[in-house]
C-alpha cells in the first residue's frame, strides 16, 4: 500500500523570558479520548503530492484543524519524517513558524466515523479536541512518537 502524505505547521512562540513553547493539538475521536502521552500532534493533514504543494497543504490543514488562519511569519522547513506501520505508513512534511494563537479561539474541523464499530451509525468527532502550548520537553512526551524529530529540528534551528 502506498504511503500517505501529510503536511503541517509546528507553531512556536517565545515567552517574555525567552523560553520556547510549541502548539500541539490533542487528537480527537474515541481512540484518543482517554490518552494523553503520545496522543498529541502537530496540526497537519493529508494531501496528494501529485496535485498540491506540501506548503499550501500545510497552511490549509492548519486552518482546517484549528479553525484559525496561519499566522504571518517566516516558514522554516523542517523536512520530512516517515512513521507508522502497515496501512498507516505516513510521510509528514512540516514547517516551523513563529507566531501566537490563543487555544481558546480554536474551532476544530470535524470528521465522521462509524461509532461504535460495525453499528452502521456515523458520528461526527473533532479533528482535535483541544490545543495547548507546551515547552519542548513536555511536548516530546505528548507528541506521537513519529513526530518527535521535529522538536529536535526546531531546537537545532533556534540554536543556529
Amino acid at each position: 500500500m502506498a504511503e500517505k502524505h501529510s503536511a503541517g505547521v509546528l507553531l512556536f512562540r517565545r515567552s517574555a523570558a525567552g523560553a520556547v513553547e510549541v502548539l500541539l493539538g490533542h487528537m480527537g475521536g474515541p481512540f484518543w479520548a482517554r490518552k494523553d502521552l503520545g496522543a498529541w500532534s502537530i496540526p497537519k493533514g493529508e494531501y496528494e503530492p501529485e496535485t498540491e504543494d506540501a506548503r499550501v497543504a500545510a497552511g490549509r490543514e492548519f486552518t482546517e484543524e484549528l479553525g484559525l488562519p496561519v499566522p504571518d511569519g517566516a516558514w522554516v522547513p523542517l523536512g520530512e519524517v516517515r512513521y507508522g506501520s502497515g496501512k498507516g505508513k505516513k510521510i509528514l512534511t512540516a514547517w516551523a513558524l513563529e507566531g501566537d494563537v490563543d487555544p481558546a479561539d480554536v474551532v476544530p474541523g470535524t470528521f465522521q466515523l462509524e461509532w461504535p464499530p460495525r453499528s452502521g451509525r456515523l458520528v461526527e468527532f473533532p479533528e482535535i479536541d483541544r490545543a495547548e502550548w507546551f515547552d519542548p520537553a513536555t511536548a516530546r512526551n505528548k507528541l506521537v512518537a513519529g513526530q518527535r524529530p521535529y522538536l529536535d529540528r526546531l531546537t537545532e534551528h533556534l540554536a543556529g
